[in-house]
Order: C-alpha cells, then sequence, then structure tokens
C-alpha cells in the first residue's frame, strides 16, 4: 500500500458505513491536508471534519485516532441512522427498566469509546434537545445513562463531521452555537474529488487493482481517453463514486473479453449519483442538491431556479401549455404569465 493512501480493511467493525473506501493524498490540496492532520493528531483536541458526501471523512477520522496513540478503541456512529427515540440511549447508555424493551442495562457509545475516540458522522442530525445532552458531556466529561442517576466518568477524544455548513444551520436555529464552538476547536476541511483533481488517477488504479483482485480479473489498462474523461468527470459522488464508476468498468470491460477500460466501460453518463441514491425519490434528490445550492447560492438563484423550472417543464412537454399546465397542476393563465415573463413564449402568444 502507498505510504500517501488510507484505505479501509474490510475487518474493522464499524457502526456506520464506510462512504469511501480510499483516500490519496497526491494533490497539493490533500497534502496539505495531511500536514494539518498530523500536526494536530496527537493532542486530545477536538476536530470537526466538514465534507461533502463520499469524501472520506470518516477514513480521515480513523488516521487521526491511529496517529493519537490512544489506547481504546474508536467508534463510528452514523447520527443520521439514529432513531430519533433511541438516540439517546444509544449515545448514553441506558439502565435496566429505563423505556419499554429495556430488559437489561446497557452501555452507550460513548462508555464504548473509553479512552479512545468516537466519531460522530452528520453531526447536524442530531435533535435540538440531544444537542444540550451531548454539550453537558463534552463539559463535563461524564455521562449519565438513561434511567439512572450515576455519573461515568469519560476519557474520550470526540471526532464530528459533517456535510453541512454548521454555521448556517446555527443562524438558521437548526444547531446550537454553544455547541458548534465546542465542536470546531480544529476544522479539517475535505475539498471535493473535483477540487482535488490529482488524486483522482490514483484512486482509480487502486480501485481498478483492488477490483481486479477481488473478481479474479486480470488487471486492465485505461486507455489515455479513459484517462481524460475521469479527469474531467465532476465527481458528485466523490471518492464512493469513483469506487462504483471502476467496478462497474472492470465488470463490463471483462463481459466484453477486453484487457482495456474504454470510456464507454465507465458509464458516466449514466451514473450522475452515487450509486447507493438510485432509489432516493426524486424529491428528496432535489431537496439534497437545493442543501448544496444554498451552501454558496448564486446571487440570482431564485431567477434561476425559477426558469430552469418551467423551461424543463414545458420542454418535456414538448412546448404544450395545456400539458404544461396540467403536469405542474396549475391553470394555464398562470403558466402564460410565467412563461412570457420568462421569456419563454412570446407576449403576443
Amino acid at each position: 500500500m502507498p505510504a500517501n493512501l488510507l484505505a479501509h480493511s474490510e475487518s474493522q467493525g464499524t457502526v456506520s458505513s464506510i462512504r469511501a473506501k480510499a483516500f490519496i493524498f497526491a494533490d497539493p490540496k490533500s497534502q496539505a491536508l495531511l500536514e494539518q492532520i498530523e500536526r494536530m493528531a496527537p493532542t486530545d483536541t477536538t476536530v470537526l471534519i466538514v465534507g461533502e458526501t463520499g469524501t472520506g471523512k470518516e477514513l480521515v477520522a480513523r488516521h487521526i485516532h491511529k496517529q493519537s496513540q490512544r489506547s481504546g478503541p474508536l467508534v463510528a456512529v452514523n447520527c443520521g441512522a439514529l432513531s430519533q427515540s433511541l438516540a439517546e440511549a444509544e449515545l448514553f447508555g441506558h439502565q435496566a427498566g429505563a423505556f419499554t424493551g429495556a430488559s437489561e442495562a446497557r452501555a452507550g457509545w460513548f462508555e464504548a469509546a473509553n479512552n479512545g475516540t468516537l466519531f460522530l458522522d452528520e453531526i447536524g442530525e442530531l435533535s435540538l434537545g440531544l444537542q444540550v445532552k451531548l454539550l453537558r458531556v463534552l463539559q463535563e466529561r461524564e455521562v449519565v445513562r438513561l434511567g439512572s442517576r450515576k455519573t461515568i466518568p469519560l476519557n474520550v477524544r470526540l471526532i464530528a463531521a459533517t456535510n453541512v455548513n454548521l454555521a448556517k444551520a446555527v443562524a438558521a436555529g437548526n444547531f446550537r452555537l454553544d455547541l458548534y464552538y465546542r465542536l470546531n476547536v480544529v476544522n479539517l476541511d475535505l475539498p471535493p474529488l473535483r477540487e482535488r483533481r490529482v488524486d483522482i488517477l490514483p484512486l482509480v488504479e487502486h480501485f481498478v487493482r483492488l477490483y481486479a483482485t477481488r473478481l479474479r480479473f486480470e488487471v486492465p489498462i485505461l486507455q489515455p481517453e479513459t484517462k481524460s474523461a475521469l479527469l474531467n468527470y465532476s465527481w458528485p459522488g466523490n471518492i464512493r463514486e469513483l469506487e462504483n464508476v471502476v467496478h462497474v468498468a472492470l465488470i463490463n470491460a471483462s463481459a466484453e473479453g477486453s484487457n482495456t477500460i474504454s470510456p464507454a466501460h465507465l458509464r458516466l453518463s449514466a451514473i450522475e449519483f452515487p450509486a447507493g441514491n438510485r432509489q432516493t425519490p426524486p424529491l428528496d434528490t432535489i431537496t439534497a442538491q437545493l442543501d448544496r445550492l444554498f451552501l454558496s447560492p448564486p446571487q440570482d438563484l431564485y431567477r434561476q431556479l425559477e426558469e430552469l423550472f418551467f423551461k424543463r417543464a414545458f420542454n418535456y412537454c414538448a412546448g404544450n401549455q395545456v400539458h404544461t399546465a396540467k403536469l405542474l397542476g396549475i391553470s394555464r393563465n398562470i403558466l402564460r404569465t410565467q412563461l412570457k415573463h420568462l421569456g419563454l413564449i412570446g407576449t403576443d402568444s
């Protein structure tokens, strides 16, 4: 394994799924990030990792823990996957009889990570009530199980991660300012893959070797045009998407009996989002993309979205106003007013 490669071992146990299974520090931006990581890793400082889904936040957290030399384990928890009704018990533990179904006492994830590191991914998904309790645990360095009054001392380093702008979440009233300050002691900003393109081909080579070995294929060669396509793609799903693309490309090349990977084998045009999101309801996908837009909105965001919405619907209905109005659930008069306002039809239409 190259010295500048972080890779997830399949044997490692984890509470949350690994969104990215490898991280390369080849690009200058990645190298600067590695220097920052290795400076602060030996300390006990709380860390906030910020990056899009699939950029490798959990891998970075594991590397920080490994470099810290803490004697306890790293415990990774996906806050977005915690049930709202059981989240407090999951994090802080519970006593027998604390709630229906609690037949025996159980330690929470904080206790499980004692003397080690607790990685809380998607920290922004915690409810405001849980944020208050988390803040108290961080301040007091102790935890009280649900249904108990006994305090349990903790020696846990916390690493939190998010794919949203917590400062804006604070401004919107969705995240506590005091907790944000407590978490944001060291801030690690993981650039998306499209902003560290020197990392792309080394990652591709890693996944090609990995999946060729796993599938018992001969390691194929990338055509020059394939390398160009990989470098020019925007990678909205980051490293996780790249892994999926490579996996599919090897299968496609093998099916044709080819020992080279061509651009057609990548199927990039058909993979606009990570494979795991293909079954996501369309409105959920739109919501997620709106959240990304709101992080860095253009000055005329509303106008652009309004024009896009009506233009796409009008084109979908082949310019038929009656069908477009029916599709959108509005009257034809309202549609015509909007189309004229946006210059999509003439004022005399």
